[in-house]
């Protein structure tokens, strides 16, 4: 894909701070650890840029983009991923990468969840629990948490922890099978061993679970100087790994055994208004001076902004969502009170040869993908 010529919306502040992007990282284990530095000291910060929820805002039409706040598109986005999911309320979830905890409340609050956060910065584990906290008293609840570490919160309930995500299936290993759900919210872009991940969700889930996410991609077919230009300066400056296209994210996923839920959903043109206020946020001299305080990593971090909203209008960088379960096993899924339900859904000849050969029936792959697919 050629570049597209945009403006350059340079000001005069970045003009002053302007710094080259499109290093490399050195290791992914210093990109790690760079990474959970930037989040301990920046997320005071993502809370006055952004507000409690650190992700893109979603506008599904022109009359939203004209009408809607960025904190009513964030909530649009959390509803979109519910909606393509199709993740039922009061399960449990295992937010993977939650930041300050805005979708984790989102959840247990309106969609009834037991939901575990979880982050690799222990600032962002100490910003939820503040929040979190905050919010209950301004409800006059109690805060209470149970025997689990679980705080009520609208619903359901919250609780937040300090975990390299990449140890996740580790770190659950006496409770394998435990999440209904994982969630992950523009965050996988980050992980260097994007395989282990898909790898860890396969044991976290319960059998029929699923796995909703959305993230940063770079286009299918970027030639090498738009990958130059627009992506090698947003992997510097957003402290990211090489970044994977949509399609890339779901041979992980299938290799690691997951099926596909929801196809890619490509939603770049829909989010790109994040970037357009984002850079107006920016524009204020205290934040450039913090970013001085962290050295090229925090200059490079709010320059690599520009590069952002050029990827968007170059086509370079895209944004997508998507889904995936788990399949069940025969016992499993007989077991799990789905299969009266879902049978009925089903072509009448399986019906008819349930009816005949009992769950024998199910040996047959084709009859036994029919049931796996309404399931989920």
């Amino acid at each position: 894909m050629a570049a597209t010529a945009v403006s350059d919306q340079t000001t005069d502040l970045s003009k002053q701070y302007d710094t080259p992007l499109g290093l490399a990282h050195s290791t992914m284990q210093v990109l790690k650890d760079r990474i959970k530095l930037h989040y301990d000291l920046a997320s005071d910060y993502y809370l006055s840029l952004w507000g409690e929820h650190i992700h893109h805002g979603y506008w599904p039409t022109p009359e939203s983009e004209a009408t809607q706040t960025k904190e009513e598109a964030q909530t649009n986005l959390i509803q979109l991923l519910l909606d393509i999911s199709k993740i039922p309320s009061k399960c449990s979830v295992l937010d993977v990468g939650c930041g300050i905890g805005g979708t984790s409340r989102y959840l247990a609050s309106k969609h009834g969840s037991s939901v575990t956060g979880i982050t690799i910065s222990s600032k962002q584990v100490e910003i939820a629990n503040r929040l979190t906290k905050t919010a209950i008293e301004d409800t006059s609840s109690s805060d209470a948490s149970d025997d689990n570490g679980f705080t009520k919160f609208g619903e359901g309930n919250v609780k937040f922890l300090e975990l390299d995500a990449e140890e996740m299936g580790d770190f659950f290993s006496n409770q394998q099978g435990t999440f209904d759900a994982v969630w992950i919210s523009e965050a996988l872009s980050h992980f260097p061993n994007k395989a282990l991940f898909f790898e860890n969700v396969i044991k976290v889930l319960k059998p029929g679970g699923k796995l909703v996410l959305a993230d940063w991609f770079k286009d299918e077919d970027v030639d090498v100087t738009t990958f130059i230009n627009d992506i090698k300066p947003i992997e510097d400056g957003m402290l990211l790994p090489p970044l994977c296209t949509q399609q890339g994210y779901v041979n992980l996923a299938n290799k690691a055994g997951l099926k596909v839920l929801s196809e890619p959903k490509d939603i770049s043109q829909q989010v790109r208004k994040t970037w357009d206020i984002t850079w107006s946020l920016v524009q204020n001299p205290s934040l450039w001076a913090f970013a001085i305080t962290q050295g090229r990593d925090g200059i490079a971090f709010l320059q690599s902004f520009r590069a952002m909203r050029r990827g968007y209008a170059n086509g370079s960088f895209r944004y997508a969502v998507m889904g995936f379960y788990k399949e069940m096993d025969i016992a499993s899924y007989l077991i799990s009170g789905k299969f009266s339900i879902c049978i009925h859904e089903c072509r009448s000849g399986l019906w008819q040869a349930i009816q005949a050969h009992g769950v024998l029936a199910l040996t047959v792959p084709s009859w036994r993908n029919q049931v796996m697919a309404a399931a989920a």
